[in-house]
């Protein structure tokens, strides 16, 4: 399975990216070609530099895991299909508080807003995280494979439907009405997603799931989305796209952010 997230990747990019260009919900504001070269060199720098570093380590410890029988998901007889399901829930689930943390920890927060501060967000900002966020999820997900226990196949499906959804919700579409109402019972839709991408702290600093929304109906930070907040995306300050390659490896660094390492920070996320 592992040896399908490429083209998965790809074909769903290449989809979205063709159904923006056909039935954009939001005038595009700067030129696409640049965003897409911009966010398309940041995904292959990660990928290139963070493979090197970590694959190997990642791969190994995950099969050991594995080969050892330990986690919570062997321990409930999860396997096969099953475990592949039960891995893809509960996993989001860790996401889903991985991704809060990375709001309200001011270290996680310096890495995590050079993916906020997008100001136009479309199927390319799936692709706009910093090196140093992914490098510190990898440390968190070591300790998600040692608690859950999921084989290796599992934990690749896993990455293919975040990767997926995140594609997905962070696509500039949107849906009538009716569909949107059906299909935010269940996932996280792009109209939902986007208004965590707003600069109004009510839908910013909520709305943070990934796959299933039902976390933030259980953790009690489902929000509502707004068309009226919607129409202003990123921070509320720093408002700058980053579309300089320096820039986005340098921000997490510069000195203005040692006053925005406080929870209770101006900006929304």
């Amino acid at each position: 399975m592992d040896d399908l997230k490429l083209p998965l990747f790809l074909g769903g990019f290449a989809l979205f990216f063709l159904i923006e260009s056909l039935a954009a919900k939001r005038p595009w504001q700067e030129p696409r070609g640049q965003r897409l070269r911009m966010h398309a060199g940041m995904a292959v720098f990660n990928t290139v530099a963070l493979k090197l570093i970590i694959l190997a380590p990642f791969l190994y410890w995950t099969e050991y895991i594995a080969s050892q029988g330990w986690g919570l998901a062997p321990m409930l007889g999860y396997s096969g299909f099953g475990g592949i399901i039960a891995t893809i829930i509960v996993l989001d689930m860790f996401d889903y508080w991985w991704h809060r943390f990375n709001h309200r920890v001011g270290l996680l927060w310096r890495f995590h807003k050079v993916h906020h501060v997008d100001t136009h967000v479309d199927v390319t900002t799936a692709l706009r995280f910093h090196p140093g966020e992914l490098f510190i999820s990898f440390f968190v997900k070591l300790v998600w494979i040692a608690v859950w226990g999921p084989s290796l196949v599992a934990f690749a499906a896993f990455e293919i439907a975040v990767s997926m959804a995140s594609q997905f919700h962070h696509s500039n579409i949107d849906f009538p009405d009716r569909w949107e109402r059906v299909l935010r019972l269940f996932i996280v839709t792009p109209r939902f997603h986007t208004s965590h991408h707003t600069v109004s702290r009510r839908t910013g600093d909520a709305n943070f799931a990934t796959i299933f929304i039902i976390w933030d109906h259980l953790f009690g930070t489902y929000r509502e989305p707004d068309e009226t907040e919607m129409k202003e995306l990123g921070l509320a300050e720093g408002r700058d796209d980053y579309l300089s390659f320096v820039t986005w490896l340098t921000e997490p660094f510069a000195q203005r952010n040692q006053n925005q390492d406080d929870p209770e920070r101006q900006s929304t996320t």
